[in-house]
């Protein structure tokens, strides 16, 4: 992620409330890079390592595997590291509840309900990095998920990208599986294009975003692909 160059005590004071008390502690540890050049993106970014250190809390364990998904995301160069591990443990260590970020973030993002799938699928991209989501991550993400404003099929919607139940194919395209072929290819093009990482990059959202926005194309298409097998459609 390229980060823009904002001070660790002045983006505090931006960003107010529990994400602008975490980044205020860190004021004078050159946190320049780290945070982008904005207070919303950097709410984001923000955001996302607490949330991240929160969720390898409910489960206990942080393994190799989460922590190269997690720099695949962030993009991190290495001279960088060192500060963004400290962001990471003092929201480890942090007394505020990761609900308290999330509504935060919420907040923010009001408007803006596609910025907070982008959050939402970062999370489930580093949980699932193991190959195996624990109960605790699925209870953690479910609660964030609901404070980020999905719920029932909102939330299902978003989960059956990551995970693996029956009948994920339609539930990722948020289709009735009595849809008709031409809705499903319909719904299935209107969703590619909604969801197409040049929208993400016009939105002015940091790099991490648009490479969890091409995961997401890839698995609407990889979802249509299957209904398309199973309904022998060209």
């Amino acid at each position: 992620m390229a980060f823009g160059l904002i001070g660790g005590a002045g983006m505090g004071f931006a960003l107010g409330g529990p994400l602008g008390a975490l980044v205020g502690v860190l004021a004078g540890h050159a946190l320049d890079r780290l945070l982008a050049p904005a207070p919303k993106n950097a709410a984001f970014s923000v955001a996302l390592v607490a949330l991240l250190a929160k969720m390898a809390k409910a489960d206990g364990v942080v393994v190799e595997a989460e922590v190269k998904a997690f720099r695949e995301v962030f993009d991190i160069p290495e001279e960088d590291l060192p500060q963004v591990a400290r962001l990471y443990d003092l929201a480890k260590r942090d007394t505020a509840g990761f609900e308290a970020y999330a509504r935060q973030v919420a907040e923010l993002f009001a408007d803006e309900p596609d910025t907070r799938e982008d959050l939402l699928d970062a999370l489930f991209h580093v949980a699932k990095a193991d190959h195996a989501l624990h109960p605790a991550e699925l209870v953690f993400l479910a609660e964030v998920g609901r404070i980020l404003g999905f719920t029932g099929v909102a939330y299902e919607r978003i989960e059956a990208r990551h995970v693996r139940r029956p009948g994920d194919p339609y539930a990722v395209l948020d289709l009735d599986p009595g849809a008709t072929d031409a809705e499903v290819k319909a719904h299935w093009r209107a969703l590619v294009v909604a969801h197409h990482p040049d929208l993400i990059a016009g939105r002015g959202l940091p790099p991490a975003a648009i490479k969890l926005a091409n995961d997401r194309v890839a698995a609407l298409n990889a979802a249509y692909a299957a209904i398309a097998r199973q309904r022998g459609l060209s």
